[in-house]
């Protein structure tokens, strides 16, 4: 029998590519390509002549049957996505699992996750982490499923289209509060750029400047149900004054933030700047 290998290709700069990914795909019999006029150009950039079939989820079932008989007939098959891993948000799971139940070989030819990229760039926390991948197009069903994350501690990534960005963006507003965030789009291309903040201010930004490019969205887990220190809330709307936030919009972000009453932080800062 032959080997399926699962290869992880360039999410932006061809120059991600390794020495293995290069050779493997120079030597196989066959690649599987979610779209063979994207994985050519790869192909192309390396000189590899190698012969390509698309396989995508409008001919999943069709393919897999096919790939699998070739496989099983000894043909070594490269499996790609248009980039990054197979199988993360892309075609794939299952062609490996099929494999896997034939007895077929399956390597890894590791590399570019646009996901992990995000989260490594956005400076929030890595330890523990949870990818959801596209949440549903549809308004009711994507906050639907927001609701049911509310209370993750850990961080959350997403993938997200650019026209469904701010959508998004201001569900989680809205039903998690002004939590930091990175948006991470275009990664490693030449219009790289990762926006980071809490929801709102991001928010501001792409209202101003509409998003393009491929996009991962990086947010801030919930926090412990911990009282917040008074003390520390006042002293962060006043830092945020001393920036030039008005008054009123400082406190409001900061008790929306910590889930509190205005006129409570507003009656402490009083109190502190009387002292």
């Amino acid at each position: 029998m032959g080997t399926l290998y699962v290869c992880a290709t360039p999410i932006g700069n061809l120059e991600d590519a390794s020495y293995r990914l290069v050779r493997i795909l120079g030597e196989v019999d066959l690649i599987a390509c979610e779209d063979t006029r994207h994985t050519r150009i790869l192909l192309n950039h390396y000189g590899i002549k190698g012969a390509a079939i698309s396989y995508h989820q409008h001919n999943q079932k069709e393919r897999e049957e096919q790939l699998i008989s070739r496989l099983l007939a000894g043909d070594n098959i490269a499996l790609v996505s248009d980039a990054g891993t197979p199988g993360i948000s892309d075609p794939g799971r299952l062609l490996i699992s099929m494999a896997r139940e034939e007895g077929i070989r399956v390597e890894i030819i590791p590399g570019p996750s646009a996901f992990v990229a995000a989260l490594v760039l956005s400076g929030l926390d890595s330890q523990a982490f949870v990818f959801e991948g596209f949440l549903p197009a549809r308004s009711a069903q994507r906050r639907k499923h927001l609701e049911r994350l509310k209370g993750e501690m850990r961080t959350l990534v997403f993938y997200e289209s650019p026209h469904r960005l701010l959508a998004l963006l201001k569900d989680i507003n809205e039903l998690w509060g002004d939590r930091q965030v990175a948006v991470a789009r275009e990664l490693t291309k030449i219009y790289e750029e990762v926006k980071g903040g809490l929801v709102s201010e991001v928010i501001k930004h792409y209202e101003e400047h509409p998003p393009r490019g491929e996009i991962s969205i990086v947010v801030e887990g919930a926090r412990p149900d911990i009282p917040p220190d008074l003390e520390q809330v006042c002293h962060e709307v006043l830092d945020l004054m001393g920036k030039g936030v008005e008054k009123k919009q400082a406190l409001a972000q900061k008790a929306r933030e910590y889930g509190m009453k205005k006129s409570e932080i507003y009656n402490r800062i009083e109190q502190l700047l009387g002292s």
